[in-house]
């Protein structure tokens, strides 16, 4: 099994990498508005939990865990009603959420102490 630094790392790695995804997502891949649009604010609170996850503090994993369902949730919608790059976007943030929600439960399930 590996170790809780290497599911922290991975973690940190995916909200980072969904946090980019969303800012370009909604800033050039494929806006809502053409030039981008507003929702590209929705990279703030990955971004924010990032910044707390990165230095090993399971508080703020536990915030992110419950944050990323919203993610996994909006990528499924807009993977369903939209098509071209717009879904493809869609697509690989619903990936993106699901990698770090599993890497973020297991990191956190590896700090506690185990029974015995």
């Amino acid at each position: 099994m590996p170790s809780p630094n290497r599911w922290r790392r991975a973690f940190s790695a995916t909200l980072a990498a969904l946090a980019l995804l969303e800012l370009l997502w909604e800033l050039w891949l494929a806006p809502l508005r053409p030039g981008g649009s507003w929702l590209a604010l929705k990279a703030l609170p990955l971004l924010l939990l990032w910044l707390e996850v990165s230095p090993a503090r399971p508080r703020a994993a536990q915030w992110a865990l419950l944050v990323l369902p919203l993610y996994v949730a909006e990528g499924v919608v807009r993977a369903w009603s939209e098509s071209g790059r717009y879904a493809v976007c869609a697509i690989t943030s619903t990936l993106l959420a699901l990698v770090a929600l599993a890497s973020g439960i297991a990191w956190v399930r590896s700090l506690r102490p185990s029974p015995g």
